[in-house]
């Protein structure tokens, strides 16, 4: 149990904004890299066809996502253990910029790139998730209890908007049309790069890697850090120790263990859903990277007002009916994504095809597709920020990082498993519209479970 938790004395709004800011840090590696620019990039250009892309992409995913779900739970008890996080976060700091720099690497036609890409992106996936176990488990100790769910929706809320001018910025200087030349903006990209050669959709990684470095040092110059409490061999042994004593003793922590498990699927569900939401529309659609981009800025911007939103609606409410409205919002739009194709939307109503030259989402079922995007931004950034209050909540109070620890197990364990699915169904049946539909299930499982789980009275300082 840290001071402030004891004595009620909390640290100012510089540790606080230093905090926030990490979440604007690490937003382009999912923004840029996952979902809008890199991931569509990978599937277009660099693999053979977009559906060996979107295999080949749900297999690097899941083996991200294998290695958090076997790591995750051992760092957070080993941070228990040892007191400070400040230190880890540093050292996963390093895969997140090394990751990102290497993307740059991935040039379209070299023997190497299809291999280089799947293994950079896991690394910088890998680091970005670890070290968001830390930082979470710092949540307690900056604010009190009844303001978490608007510490941790603005958090969200901040990095959306980060993710949203960190996506402009590549669309208007970085990122051109191959057969004009031109960006978003009608300028020539930035450096000279050569929209032939993928330069402007590869910058993606280094500006990631320069814009965590920029937003990450106000957290370890101004957020506190709890003190050490004993040197990081002990606190390994002790961890692991710990570790096993809180798995086994799942049957007392019932509650949290329940909640974990729900939160293991539906969490499933949304990293295939933004990992394979780029890369569906390019094949069914053809949309370029100019395309994808500003469907990713519309849906950055719902998301940002939709986390602000239910970071109010969370301390008003409680997280859990945050959670269960977002995951209903989710299945909702998931099924009308999957109901559309190039002339039909809704399983079988015909439309007008688009037709190259009609403009930005001119087409009827690009414009379907669109709304549907703009609602999973909406109640995604929901879904993510109350899942973390919902945690501190329900977990004993001197458990909180190994518990974050097992969250972000429980958000990775299966992880691996919705994206391999996903590319294993897209394979056989030679199809993205299949493999996308194994995601449905997920967040219906979720929710049945999270529906078992019981929010106790919210602790006050």
């Amino acid at each position: 149990m840290t001071a402030s938790s004891t004595s009620g004395a909390y640290p100012g709004r510089s540790a606080v904004t230093g905090w926030i800011l990490f979440d604007c840090a690490t937003q382009p590696v999912f923004t840029l890299i996952t979902t809008f620019i890199f991931a569509p990039f990978f599937a277009a250009r660099l693999a053979e066809s977009p559906v060996e892309g979107q295999a080949l992409w749900g297999f690097a995913t899941g083996a991200a996502g294998l290695a958090i779900a076997l790591l995750s739970p051992v760092l957070g008890a080993v941070a228990d253990a040892a007191g400070q996080r400040k230190p880890w976060i540093a050292a996963f700091s390093v895969l997140i910029v090394t990751g990102c720099a290497l993307l740059w690497f991935a040039v379209p036609g070299a023997e190497y790139s299809v291999p280089l890409a799947m293994f950079a992106f896991a690394m910088a996936t890998i680091g970005a998730e670890f070290a968001a176990v830390f930082t979470n488990a710092m949540m307690p100790t900056l604010v009190p209890p009844e303001k978490l769910g608007r510490l941790s929706g603005t958090g969200w809320a901040v990095g959306y908007v980060g993710g949203l001018f960190s996506l402009i910025a590549m669309l208007v200087f970085f990122v051109a049309n191959p057969e004009t030349g031109r960006t978003l903006a009608g300028l020539s990209p930035v450096f000279g790069l050569d929209p032939a050669a993928g330069e402007g959709d590869r910058a993606a990684g280094p500006l990631s890697a320069l814009w965590y470095l920029v937003f990450v040092l106000p957290l370890f110059l101004f957020t506190p850090d709890t003190p050490r409490l004993q040197a990081v061999t002990t606190a390994i042994s002790q961890g692991l120790s710990t570790l096993k004593a809180t798995i086994a003793s799942a049957r007392s922590q019932k509650n949290v263990f329940t909640y974990l498990l729900a939160h293991m699927i539906y969490a499933d569900g949304l990293v295939g859903l933004f990992a394979f939401g780029g890369i569906y529309a390019t094949g069914i659609f053809g949309w370029s990277t100019t395309e994808i981009g500003s469907f990713g800025i519309l849906l950055t911007i719902t998301g940002a007002l939709g986390a602000w939103l239910g970071g109010k609606i969370d301390d008003r409410f409680g997280p859990k009916a945050v959670v269960l409205g977002a995951i209903t919002g989710l299945t909702l739009a998931s099924i009308g994504i999957l109901s559309t194709t190039a002339n039909s939307i809704l399983f079988g109503i015909e439309v007008a095809p688009p037709v190259p030259g009609d403009g930005l989402f001119a087409a009827p079922a690009e414009q379907f597709y669109l709304l549907c995007g703009l609602l999973i931004g909406a109640v995604a950034g929901q879904l993510q920020a109350a899942s973390r209050t919902l945690l501190i909540r329900i977990s004993p109070e001197e458990k909180i990082t190994q518990f974050f620890g097992l969250y972000a197990l429980s958000g990775k364990v299966t992880s691996f498993l919705s994206p391999v699915l996903v590319g294993v169904v897209t394979a056989l049946a030679a199809s993205q519209r299949a493999g996308m539909t194994v995601l449905i299930g997920f967040f219906v499982v979720g929710a049945i479970l999270l529906l078992l789980v019981k929010v106790p009275p919210a602790r006050r300082a």
